[in-house]
């Protein structure tokens, strides 16, 4: 049979180690607690996540609420230790020694029939209980899973990036890729943060050409001084904490699709980003940037639910969006292009505004001869000062997206900027301006002194 190679996780709601017994007893081999551990951590259950307001500190952006936060690692050690003796204590009165003896063992379950509600009376648990006739099987799990991960590409990866790895020399790789080459860069990442840290190495020390279909999390925690070109089409979770690196994914040439109506990523695209750049010359699927909270992006289209919580960063969007973009959002800035003027219909106001590009005074001119006002010792720095320059800041990222990806749609844009600039909107988090201008004075007021 397959039981014994299957871990079952059983969730929702657990609080103490009797709920513990009996989700081993229903035949779990794991647990997850969510609820519980946030509360030991100083969780008061407000309910207001969402609106990064949160009274104790836990989920918000605010400098001032965050101040407030007291949790520790060890309160939440503390929890799961009581947890594991109340386990213990159960056990023991069971007459066990170890939770492995009980899962599945649904007999020691009984159900209550003094319930009297009248909900209660079509509830039925006989397949519940229902303990199969396996005398000589296993009823948890007990072989693990057999990962070869002697053979990823990402070893392949590792191997050829020796001299970078090694020496911090300079190295161009160029491998295909299949879907069953899941998280891709992962390893290679690894190995970076291993030897460099978060520092990671120069930009492009390690640069690596890939031609195919990616599986899922590719470039995935990517480190600063990797560059992954993509030529060909990427699955769920690309730059899933993508750190510091940069990601480019474009159609073959020779492909005779219009990239900005064709798929080129899935869903969940950068989710928990933090650090670098990513540029997709095609459509993403939903949740495109969820929980980015520092990456430059720039896509040619997303779907339903785009920089959901988001809390850094910035998206460039250059095509069509889906319903509730935003939602939940309460950091960085997001660039939509609305040449229909519907996108407020499809944008979750709750917690940002829109608003127009305004056009800048001789931006061309600056950009051509001093690089503009984004210009730091040489390098344009699109995350500098958030509450303006917004047409430099565009054009840079859509330049960006034309010169890695060679983008048709981008470069129709850039071809005739004064007509596209003004239908773009900025998407700009309440409370982040807030933070911004509020920062932006106490430094002011420092340098006063």
């Amino acid at each position: 049979g397959l039981r014994s190679r299957v871990a079952l996780q059983v969730d929702g709601g657990l609080r103490t180690g009797r709920d513990v017994i009996i989700g081993a007893l229903l035949g779990a081999d794991e647990f997850g607690f969510s609820t519980a551990p946030l509360i030991a951590a100083g969780c008061i259950m407000m309910r207001k996540c969402h609106l990064n307001t949160c009274p104790v500190g836990v989920a918000t952006q605010d400098p001032v609420l965050r101040k407030r936060f007291k949790g520790t690692p060890e309160h939440v050690i503390n929890f799961f230790f009581y947890v594991a003796e109340e386990v213990r204590g159960l056990l023991a009165e069971m007459g066990y020694t170890h939770i492995d003896q009980i899962i599945g063992d649904t007999d020691l379950l009984e159900k209550r029939d003094l319930i009297v509600h009248w909900k209660a009376r079509g509830l039925d648990f006989s397949k519940m209980f229902f303990k199969p006739d396996a005398p000589h099987e296993a009823v948890h799990w007990t072989e693990r899973q057999k990962h070869p991960i002697d053979d990823v590409l990402d070893r392949k990866l590792i191997e050829l990036a020796k001299p970078a790895l090694e020496s911090k020399q300079p190295v161009k790789i160029e491998v295909d890729i299949r879907n069953v080459d899941r998280s891709t860069g992962a390893m290679l990442s690894g190995e970076v943060a291993k030897r460099f840290k978060h520092k990671g190495l120069r930009e492009d020390t390690i640069q690596v050409k890939l031609t195919g279909t990616a599986g899922q999390s590719f470039g995935a925690f990517l480190a600063r001084g990797i560059s992954f070109e993509l030529v060909g089409a990427g699955n769920d979770y690309v730059g899933k904490g993508l750190s510091g690196g940069r990601i480019v994914i474009r159609p073959p040439e020779e492909a005779k699709i219009v990239a900005a109506e064709s798929i080129i990523v899935g869903n969940t695209v950068l989710y928990g980003a933090t650090e670098g750049e990513a540029y997709f010359a095609g459509v993403a699927g939903e949740r495109f940037a969820v929980r980015n909270s520092g990456v430059a992006a720039v896509v040619e289209g997303v779907g339903d639910h785009g920089c959901e919580y988001m809390t850094g960063g910035i998206v460039v969007v250059i095509g069509k969006t889906g319903r509730n973009f935003a939602a939940g959002m309460s950091g960085g800035v997001a660039y939509v292009l609305d040449e229909a003027g519907d996108f407020a219909e499809r944008c979750n106001m709750a917690m940002v505004e829109l608003e127009p590009v305004p056009e800048e005074d001789d931006l061309m001119e600056r950009l051509l001869h001093h690089g503009g006002d984004l210009d730091h010792k040489g390098r344009v720095d699109v995350s500098g000062d958030m509450t303006s320059h917004d047409e430099e800041r565009l054009y840079q990222l859509i330049s960006n997206h034309v010169h890695y990806t060679g983008s048709v749609r981008g470069r129709e844009i850039l071809d005739d900027w004064a007509m596209f600039r003004p239908k773009f909107r900025k998407i700009m988090p309440v409370e982040y301006r807030r933070a911004l201008i509020e920062m932006e004075r106490m430094r002011m007021g420092v340098a006063a002194e």
